[in-house]
């Protein structure tokens, strides 16, 4: 049956891709699901909590560019089933969640290797302002979600999935073609160009997502074809002597993490705890917020949709801002804790100040929207991507999917637990729920409070070091 617009409900989508493709990408990927009952989302969600750790660790042992196209694809083909459901009036419950679970499944190969991807490219130095920016089309997507919803929800709902869905399934083969996993792709695409006139041949062999560098060297003298058959049918024309071929290893081949080896890196287990509050804060101003400007400043369901928005304003410049501190103090768990500890009162502040017109509501869904999603967008690129190739890992860069898909796994615990509770409190009165998420905003404090102690002191003997 027909869904009301104060059940539109905006969910995460997590794709995102490296450079000007990541941001197109992840803008129309990030409104896919714009139109979703309640009931629907918080099973999806739950159902999400254990394979998205499952799926980060498939993700350190396949190709992320194909990984991601078929999660794209998949994900745009169950989204359509949804909004197909509405044309060919299907009535049947089982269906929307069959598909609704198929497609949390399936967005869960997103966030954990779009990260790693980033974190191939960018060091920890300004990692911090690179992802705070790159993740902005996070906000940007919920913008269009609720665009999209508010557009064709009074006419035709089911084009609220279609249009997303065909979308992220076009942006799925943009992946396929352009997506560069790795900086030294592009270094061997260079080395094989001119691989003729060089007297030391870089052959990549990327098995996954590590690159095993392999060194043959020779010395000028007597030429012959039977290296071929080494090389490959792509090295054809690179002569090399039968007798004095030598293969060398640049590095060994580093292996997948396993789920209790990245839980054992320092620092995972805390910023996973932290995140499952700052996201349970989050997703229930995603969920309810609409409906409560609806209730508190009288406005109708269109344009208290189009109101909510600008928490998501505030979100992009809170996630760009917590980059750049982070960077500048290098202290990761620090610029975090400082901006949970201002989100409490400001929460409050914005229950108050709601009730005295549309000015003051504005205003505070702009800070307030800073400064929840700063910490939220600062734990889900930069440290996830820090701790991903922390020193205890001694150059395992193959376990970022991993760590993120923990964190961000962890993190949809509290996505799902907190709009469910918004619910339930809410019939006490809002204040309640404003309550609640004061409270989950000082609890993902208390568990920042040690790494931010150990950050103080370590920052003394060596600044800079943004996760310890």
């Amino acid at each position: 049956s027909y869904l009301k617009y104060t059940e539109i409900e905006l969910r995460h989508v997590e794709y995102s891709y490296f450079s000007r493709i990541t941001e197109v990408q992840y803008r129309h990927a990030h409104p896919l699901i714009a139109l979703l009952n309640q009931v629907l989302n918080r099973l999806t969600e739950q159902f999400e909590l254990t394979p998205q750790n499952e799926i980060g660790i498939i993700g350190e042992r396949l190709p992320i560019r194909l990984y991601l196209t078929v999660g794209m694809l998949t994900s745009g083909l169950f989204t359509c089933l949804f909004g197909l459901g509405y044309i060919y009036d299907i009535h049947s419950l089982g269906f929307y969640i069959f598909v609704q679970v198929a497609n949390g499944l399936v967005q869960t190969t997103g966030w954990p290797s779009v990260v790693t991807c980033i974190g191939n490219w960018f060091g920890k130095g300004r990692r911090g302002l690179i992802m705070g920016l790159w993740n902005s089309h996070t906000s940007v997507g919920n913008i269009l979600g609720s665009l999209i919803a508010g557009y064709y929800v009074s006419s035709n709902w089911g084009l609220s999935f279609i249009v997303p869905g065909v979308i992220i399934a076009a942006m799925g083969v943009i992946c396929f073609l352009f997506l560069i996993e790795h900086p030294n792709d592009l270094r061997i695409a260079s080395a094989q160009s001119s691989a003729s006139s060089s007297q030391k041949l870089h052959k990549n062999w990327n098995g996954v997502n590590g690159h095993k560098d392999i060194y043959l060297q020779y010395k000028p003298g007597a030429k012959s074809w039977d290296t071929e058959l080494l090389l490959g049918q792509e090295s054809i024309g690179v002569c090399v002597p039968v007798q004095q071929v030598v293969v060398l290893k640049s590095e060994a081949e580093p292996s997948a993490i396993s789920f209790m080896g990245a839980l054992r890196i320092p620092g995972v287990v805390e910023f996973s705890l932290c995140l499952l509050f700052a996201k349970l804060v989050s997703y229930t101003f995603l969920f309810w917020l609409p409906l409560y400007i609806t209730k508190t400043a009288h406005l109708d369901a269109k344009k208290a949709g189009d109101l909510s928005t600008l928490f998501d304003v505030g979100g992009i410049v809170g996630g760009i801002l917590a980059g750049v501190l982070s960077d500048k103090l290098g202290k990761r768990a620090t610029t975090c804790a400082v901006m949970l500890l201002l989100a409490a009162p400001t929460l409050y502040g914005f229950s108050m100040m709601s009730q005295f017109g549309l000015g003051p509501t504005i205003g505070m869904l702009l800070v307030c929207g800073g400064l929840v999603n700063g910490p939220y967008s600062l734990i889900t690129t930069a440290v996830s991507a820090d701790l991903g190739t922390h020193k205890s890992l001694k150059g395992n860069a193959r376990a970022l999917s991993t760590v993120t898909a923990i964190i961000d796994g962890t993190g949809s615990v509290g996505a799902a637990v907190g709009p469910l509770l918004a619910g339930l409190l809410s019939a006490r009165g809002w204040d309640q729920v404003f309550y609640m998420l004061m409270t989950a905003d000082f609890l993902a404090l208390l568990l920042l409070l040690r790494l931010v102690m150990k950050e103080h002191r370590s920052h003394r003997n060596r600044p800079g070091v943004a996760v310890e």
